[in-house]
């Protein structure tokens, strides 16, 4: 259950960070979040950190800046920059990706993280947002097997 309470953990500095850009990070939990940037205040307001889960069956999405949209490779499932679904199997079950909230101190970018999922691991800006090099069906399970070799 989940307890409202949270945790600041540091993502990038927002100065780092470009209008249209994305990066992708780490929990500690080892979920991945998008953070895309919209806006130039330098204010939480210019991001929004979206899991990068897909809910219909937990392929990575990512952020496609010219179409303005976030896109499942595994099935075509589409995701307006709010995270709403707007195509696929994802929109035709009402499924969207979960937000996770934002706060700017001292020109930082923090991500807040409920206690709960901070069990082990450390956090961390990844170094490029995308899948996996190569093709392959689906790029959730690169990883996986990745870990084995």
């Amino acid at each position: 259950a989940h307890t409202g309470r949270v945790r600041p953990f540091f993502v990038t500095r927002v100065s780092d960070v470009p209008v249209g850009g994305t990066l992708l990070y780490r929990t500690p939990d080892g979920r991945t979040v998008n953070v895309t940037r919209s806006g130039t205040a330098g204010t939480a307001a210019d991001f929004i950190a979206l899991s990068s889960t897909c809910p219909h069956l937990g392929c990575q999405v990512g952020w496609e800046p010219q179409n303005n949209r976030y896109f499942c490779p595994c099935h075509n499932g589409t995701f307006d920059p709010s995270g709403k679904a707007t195509g696929g199997p994802p929109f035709e079950a009402g499924q969207s990706l979960p937000r996770y909230p934002l706060k700017v101190e001292g020109g930082l970018l923090y991500i807040e993280l409920p206690l709960e999922q901070l069990a082990g691991g450390g956090a961390c800006a990844l170094e490029r947002p995308g899948g996996p090099p190569g093709p392959g069906h689906d790029p959730c399970l690169y990883a996986r097997g990745r870990a084995r070799a």
